[in-house]
This record gives C-alpha cells, sequence and structure tokens, in this order.
C-alpha cells in the first residue's frame, strides 16, 4: 500500500480524504492537534470498517512537526509516498475588524505549517524518486474576495509558494498539485460565518454574505475528497483541481479587468451602502 499523510484529519475535507482514500486501500496516517480530536477520526473509520493510523501533530510547531514526521517515518519505513497538506483555519473579516494576531495565526498555520510539512515529507520522496504532494488551497487563492482578506492572502501565498516548488523539483519524480474548492460545507465555513465581527461597519455586508452562501448550498466535503484521490492515483496529476462553481468564477474572474469584478463583488456584497 501507498502510504499517505493526510494533515488536519479530524474534520471536514481532512476527515473526508483520510476515510476516502483508507477506503481505496492506501495507508493513511491522519493527524490531528489533541488525542480527543484523533479519536474523532478513528471511531468515523471504525464506523466505515476501513482502517488508518494517527499521529498528534501542530503545523505551527516546529518540534511538534519533526516528531511526527519522525513517527511517521517508522511507520512508513523511510517516510511517506504522499502528504495532503490540509491542516488550515479561517479568521474572517474585514482588514479593519481583523488583528495582528488573528492575522498571524492564518499565516503561521496556512502558510508556514503546509511548509513545514512538505520541507519534511520531500527528502525521501527524492530519495525514492517518487511521490506526490497535495496542498489544500482555495477559490480564495484566485481571487481576493473583501471580508476574507487574510484566509485570501495565505492562500494567493500557497498558490505562488507551491508553483514555485514544483518547477523547482519537475526533474525529481515528485509530483505537486492544489486543490481549490469554492465553498464546501464543513466546520470551517460554518464557524467563520458564525465568528464575524459583530457592530462594525462591514455589519451589513456580513449578513449579506450568509445569506448568499447559504443560498448557494455549498457542496459537501467527500466532492474534495475523491479529487484528492483522483490527484494521487491518475499517472500525470494535474497541476491544479478546481472544484465548484466558485472556483469557475475565479477562474472566468482572472481574465476580466479589475475594476469590473471590483465593481461586481462590491454591488452583490453590498458594500459600503447606508
Amino acid at each position: 500500500m501507498k502510504s499517505v499523510v493526510v494533515t488536519g484529519a479530524t474534520s471536514g475535507i481532512g476527515m473526508a480524504t483520510a476515510l476516502e482514500l483508507a477506503a481505496h486501500g492506501f495507508q493513511v496516517i491522519g493527524t490531528a492537534r489533541t488525542t480527543e480530536k484523533a479519536g474523532k477520526l478513528t471511531a468515523a473509520a471504525a464506523e466505515r470498517n476501513v482502517n488508518l493510523h494517527m499521529v498528534l501533530l501542530d503545523v505551527t510547531d516546529m518540534h511538534s512537526c519533526r516528531t511526527a514526521m519522525a513517527e511517521i517515518t517508522d511507520m512508513t519505513e523511510g517516510g511517506p509516498w504522499a502528504l495532503v497538506n490540509n491542516a488550515g483555519i479561517a479568521v474572517s473579516g474585514a482588514f479593519e475588524d481583523v488583528s495582528e494576531t488573528d492575522a498571524w495565526a492564518v499565516m503561521e498555520t496556512n502558510l508556514l505549517g503546509t511548509a513545514r510539512m512538505t520541507r519534511l515529507a520531500l527528502p525521501a520522496m527524492r530519495r525514492r524518486g517518487e511521490g506526490r504532494i497535495v496542498q489544500m488551497s482555495s477559490v480564495a487563492g484566485l481571487v481576493a474576495m473583501p471580508l476574507n482578506g487574510w484566509y485570501c492572502a495565505g492562500k494567493h501565498a500557497l498558490e505562488a509558494l507551491t508553483d514555485a516548488l514544483r518547477r523547482e523539483i519537475a526533474d525529481s519524480g515528485v509530483h505537486v498539485s492544489l486543490i481549490e474548492p469554492g465553498f464546501i460545507d464543513t466546520p470551517m465555513l460554518t464557524n467563520g460565518l458564525r465568528q464575524l465581527p459583530a457592530h462594525t461597519r462591514y455589519t451589513k455586508a456580513y449578513a449579506v454574505m450568509r445569506r448568499l452562501v447559504a443560498a448557494r448550498g455549498p457542496l459537501g466535503p467527500e466532492v474534495v475528497a475523491r479529487t484528492v484521490r483522483r490527484a494521487l492515483t491518475v499517472p500525470g496529476p494535474r497541476r491544479r483541481y478546481g472544484i465548484g462553481y466558485e472556483a469557475a468564477l475565479g477562474r472566468v474572474a482572472q481574465h476580466i479587468p479589475s475594476a469590473a469584478v471590483d465593481l461586481t463583488i462590491r454591488t452583490l456584497l453590498q458594500l459600503n451602502r447606508s
């Protein structure tokens, strides 16, 4: 069995991905920040009669990353064949409403945490002459949406870093792919919308955003999990996998003049209207 590490595997996309891969014959090592959270994935796997392993990991802590990768290396006889960097957090809110502490937490987890695990997994893949790295990006990495700027900033940075990495290791046998979902029905999305600041100049815009997301009826995380499996199983994986209506719109928006995109988004969110 090919071994795959899935970070942030205890809910949402991460859990769906870990279960999907385990059900299709991969040796899955899921990561969790706490034993309690690890138990959630273990219980879900037992319900589905699939086997997987759990390792404790906090991607914001370099010591934790090294300890986890050493444990994973022992499990996989030298290092994982693939790494799915899914661990992440969302801190929603307009630029003026997000503290520097919260902004740093997004970057530390979503960008630097991904970089730490990639750096640790890559040497074994190079020695083996093959491997897969799958980065969980977002439509937020394609278009900078108001009221979610710091999350978008982290995903834009992840896209740039991943593009650079892919070009640097193109002759190594290691394939690197980005997954770019639109709105997905996960605890991260639900909590992000619920935790939007109250009583700010953007309160009306936040309410509009909540209504728009609810009206769209987000896809379930299983569709993302199936896409990750595809990226791990096809002989020549794509550089990018867009998922959902929003991802398609994001691609279109990249070819439209910025002024038109600005006007469309501001109108949609009713920004700065009295």
